[in-house]
């Protein structure tokens, strides 16, 4: 038998556990590590060498992701000195965020993101959370979004099924940013129907330089073909809540298995970033929000 006393200690410990659990998880949202891989895709060519930094699902808002925290997050970003910048998608907070703080302006963290610096420029796709917190452009299906135009307005690059060709000591490459293959909620069934054409974003591609490829969302990995070297993406906060190295919930139909990190399979490369932000819960724990550092080299 349990006595009353047993039972209020019992109480309480959890209690106590509870809150030491959720201070550690709420502390880990705020901290930010540098994640640093260094790769030599097959057949990359010699003497070209590049420095990328990834930032992912910032998911703006106040006080987890404010425009203080974006700008540091900037200037940690360009003492790195990278050859170019590679922005994910899913800047905006997401309506359930939003419950638990205040939505950033798009003009104020776009604006801190406009001062990033890199000689090759800042590259950006958007992601699901960019495209779904606009009822009109989920009406219509298409058009502009307001974290579009922001990102733009601040010169950020915007890709949309677009490439690029890009050249360091006068060795080229491609850079390709895919649409998002979340963007729009189906109507009538559970779902959502994207505005990626990964065919016709690398039928732009008119030569045998290294390209490499943007998306939010890792699920398209698997149909990327070798002609590409370097796969990066978002989307999935590393499972942003992972209990002994496992992620509960991974918002991917392929579960865990683009979960995070540097996979390869069949000799392709793609990583995962675990992203800077929070979706859902203002909670990361076992996921810390990470900026990603990408050497690329023969």
């Amino acid at each position: 038998m349990i006595t009353r006393r047993q039972l209020i200690q019992t109480a309480g410990a959890a209690a106590i556990g509870s809150v030491g659990f959720g201070s550690y998880a709420l502390a880990e949202s705020f901290s930010t590590t540098v994640t640093r891989y260094q790769l030599s895709p097959a057949g990359w060519p010699a003497g070209l060498t590049l420095k990328l930094v990834v930032l992912a699902d910032l998911h703006a808002c106040r006080p987890w992701m404010d425009v203080e925290r974006i700008e540091g997050i900037v200037a940690q970003v360009n003492a790195m000195k990278p050859d170019c910048v590679l922005l994910l998608g899913d800047f905006v907070a997401g309506h359930r965020i939003s419950r638990y703080g205040a939505p950033v302006p798009h003009r104020e963290w776009a604006g801190a993101l406009g001062a990033l610096k890199a000689p090759l420029g800042v590259h950006a796709v958007l992601g699901n959370h960019d495209w779904w917190e606009d009822a009109q452009v989920q009406e219509r299906r298409g058009g502009q979004t307001p974290a579009g135009i922001a990102l733009q307005n601040a010169g950020i690059t915007l890709h949309e099924n677009t490439c690029v060709r890009l050249t360091k000591n006068g060795q080229p490459f491609w850079l390709a940013g895919l649409g998002d293959q979340w963007a729009f909620w189906r109507k009538n069934s559970r779902g959502y129907d994207g505005i990626d054409d990964l065919p016709g974003t690398l039928a732009q591609v008119t030569d045998d330089a290294p390209l490499l490829l943007m998306v939010h969302e890792p699920d398209i990995f698997p149909k990327v073909p070798e002609r590409v070297a370097l796969t990066v993406a978002g989307h999935t906060h590393g499972g942003q809540v992972r209990l002994f190295g496992y992620a509960p919930v991974v918002p991917s139909k392929f579960g865990a298995r683009y979960v995070y990190g540097h996979v390869v399979e069949d000799g392709r490369n793609l990583i995962v970033s675990g992203g800077l932000g929070c979706s859902g819960l203002p909670v990361r724990l076992g996921s810390p929000p990470e900026i990603v550092e990408i050497g690329l080299s023969a």
